[in-house]
């Protein structure tokens, strides 16, 4: 492997992965126009999927994603290992091109996603039809991509975008949506996580410990829609951009509210006696 970070990992796989910040390639691109409006709605449905709808918000994030920066395919893929350690990923939410793959399972080698989270850094890639046809599946190539690693205790994936068509379809604002996606894609892990163990455990004490670490890890996405909320409502230029600022600062409230509901869970002697 490479020692530079920022050096392309380039090989006969069909692969092109480089580090993302530090691509002259990536950073010299000039940032494109979007529609602000659209970008406030789709950061208002991901926090009520969250409060109303938890079990489809992975879902929602990559749909978010395909809209929020035009892109034509999106997917969360989430590293898996196999009782005789052979690692795969798992692609557990697609959508747009690749919604057909969802559920595929990918080998450690080649592989895009497990070079981001090798090197713990958002990467751009390529990928032609050499790494199809070593995997001996038929699917459209990606002209440009953005990788995001994300983590929660165990849990390790990625999260990322692609254009079939466009070698220079993405742009800096588009890489912070995907940490801001990132992260709620890690906390939706780490809640589905939880659940499970509560459902195992049946115990009201474990229930309210896991609440608690939960709400504690929601305040990190949570404080970056709010940080966005703030600069959308003082938009001197859009109304319609003021208007879903409004409407969205009502969704951060309840997102809020159960936040503090969870904080406020009793968490019985198991805690008092630390």
């Amino acid at each position: 492997m490479l020692s530079d970070v920022g050096a392309p990992e380039v090989a006969d796989n069909g692969l092109e992965v480089v580090d993302l910040y530090t691509d002259p390639a990536f950073t010299s691109r000039a940032p494109r126009q979007r529609d602000d409006a659209r970008h406030m709605e789709g950061m208002r449905r991901l926090a009520r999927t969250f409060v109303e709808d938890p079990d489809s918000i992975l879902q929602e994030l990559v749909d978010a994603a395909v809209d929020l920066c035009d892109a034509e395919s999106a997917g969360i893929s989430m590293k898996e290992l196999a009782q005789d350690g052979t690692v795969t990923y798992h692609w557990v939410a697609t959508a747009g091109t690749y919604a057909r793959f969802m559920d595929a399972v990918l080998p450690a080698t080649p592989s895009a996603c497990g070079l981001c989270l090798e090197r713990g850094r958002p990467q751009r890639f390529r990928v032609t039809e050499r790494f199809f046809d070593i995997l001996q599946v038929q699917a459209e190539v990606a002209e440009d991509g953005i990788l995001i690693p994300w983590s929660v205790d165990d849990s390790r994936g990625t999260i990322w975008i692609i254009s079939h068509t466009d070698s220079r379809a993405f742009d800096a604002q588009d890489a912070k949506t995907m940490e801001l996606l990132a992260d709620f894609a890690a906390m939706a892990v780490r809640q589905g996580t939880q659940r499970k163990l509560v459902l195992q455990q049946a115990s009201a004490a474990a229930a309210a410990a896991m609440a608690n670490d939960l709400a504690h890890h929601i305040n990190n996405p949570l404080q970056g829609l709010t940080n966005l909320v703030y600069l959308a409502a003082g938009d001197p230029q859009d109304a319609n951009v003021r208007a879903l600022a409004g409407q969205m600062s009502e969704d951060l409230a309840r997102l809020s509210r159960l936040v503090q509901s969870l904080l406020a869970l009793p968490l019985g002697p198991r805690r008092s006696a630390s």
